[in-house]
């Protein structure tokens, strides 16, 4: 008989909100991917490296071109330099690299701090590992201050002698809020003073509005050299299905990554990797993103303004929250399978991103919504939620 190694894991809130929109026909602004084709050029460019002979394994780390473009990237952008033989990998989406370097850094007895609410891949990871995640809870939303922040001070308060890596994320899943300058500093004080590792997930590094500039970890010398930099093409370039990501290291944390990497998946597939390398080398491909998408942030905005949801700022990502106290006391599980069914659109309860969503400190009565949609889809949802 097989003993479970996740027996408190069962079907995610995003399969069950999704399949409610299915079953219903709500429009579905929960789970976060466009409804939108990516650019013609790049999916031209997977043919042309089929057509090319570009269909059998790639080198484990990765098309050595894409490598070279990805550190091209980090470095013009955040001035940060990796070698592209030896600390930077591509990887099966993001979720393998967040797994990956987990697997690669935490051992049994370690502790793992998690800042919620959070990505649910990192807690399985962490106990897969052998490790137990210490979550800290973030700053909730309130009339002084609208968004989600860090509690340094509770950060603090977490670590032990058994803390070995810190979890960060920015701009923030699900909160859209994003770390700044000053964060980086606690973030930097902190990890030093420990001798902490830290994992880094930065999957939507280009999706930062308002003039504001995304703190990649990569920008501190004393953050960059003990840390995992995890990034997304999938979440870039509007292609989610090619599950397509990397991670950057100092060489020998990503020697440790590789192996771990090489037995997960050993490598990741030749022609996506060849029409990424193409068309990353292309600045303007992810330089006009922020525009893209605020846009899409400003419309879904402009249509909430006239319900009695309340929005809260979204700087980053390409969700946003909004605040439904004005119209119910429902859970936010409830209320979003309540909305789905009554009002024909699907969101995400902010609580299923918390350790236990049905405690009082995970729900704040607040919903997440994705806007990485056609217009015309996030028009439609508008209309429908607006007798709410």
């Amino acid at each position: 008989m097989i003993v479970s190694k996740l027996p408190d894991i069962g079907t995610t809130i995003f399969t069950t909100m999704s399949n409610l929109a299915q079953e219903t026909g709500a429009i579905n602004l929960g789970q976060g991917f466009p409804d939108f084709d990516p650019d013609p050029a790049l999916l031209d460019l997977v043919t042309d490296a089929m057509q090319q002979g570009l269909n059998q394994y790639p080198a484990m780390p990765g098309y050595l071109p894409l490598r070279r473009v990805i550190a091209g990237k980090v470095q013009d952008t955040y001035g940060r330099v990796y070698d592209p033989d030896t600390e930077v990998t591509v990887t099966s989406g993001a979720t393998q690299a967040l797994m990956t370097a987990i697997l690669a850094s935490v051992h049994p007895g370690d502790e793992v701090i998690v800042i919620e609410p959070c990505y649910d891949a990192y807690a399985p990871a962490i106990r897969l590992a052998g490790g137990s995640p210490v979550y800290v809870p973030m700053q909730a939303p309130t009339e002084a201050s609208p968004g989600y922040s860090i509690d340094w001070d509770r950060v603090r308060g977490a670590i032990s002698s058994k803390t070995r890596l810190l979890i960060v994320n920015s701009p923030h899943n699900p909160t859209g809020s994003i770390l700044s300058a000053h964060d980086l500093d606690a973030l930097e004080e902190i990890v030093v003073k420990h001798d902490l590792l830290i994992l880094s997930d930065e999957v939507y590094e280009h999706l930062v509005f308002d003039g504001l500039v995304h703190q990649s970890v990569a920008r501190r010398p004393a953050l960059a050299e003990r840390a995992f930099i995890v990034s997304s093409f999938g979440k870039t370039f509007h292609v989610t299905g090619w599950k397509v990501g990397y991670c950057c290291a100092p060489a020998a944390l990503m020697r440790e990554f590789r192996k771990v990497h090489q037995f997960m998946v050993f490598t990741v597939s030749s022609p996506f990797q060849a029409a990424l390398a193409g068309f990353l080398a292309h600045p303007e491909h992810y330089l006009g993103l922020p525009a893209f998408f605020k846009a899409k942030r400003d419309l879904l905005t402009a249509g909430l303004a006239s319900t009695r949801l309340k929005v809260l700022p979204a700087p980053g990502t390409y969700f946003m929250l909004a605040d439904y106290s004005a119209i119910s006391d429902l859970s936010e599980a409830d209320f979003s399978i309540w909305l789905t069914r009554t009002f024909g659109v699907a969101v995400i309860p902010v609580s299923a991103f918390y350790a236990d969503p049905s405690a009082a400190e995970s729900n704040h009565r607040l919903v997440r919504f994705c806007f990485a949609k056609k217009e015309a889809t996030l028009q439609k949802a508008i209309s429908r939620l607006a007798e709410l």
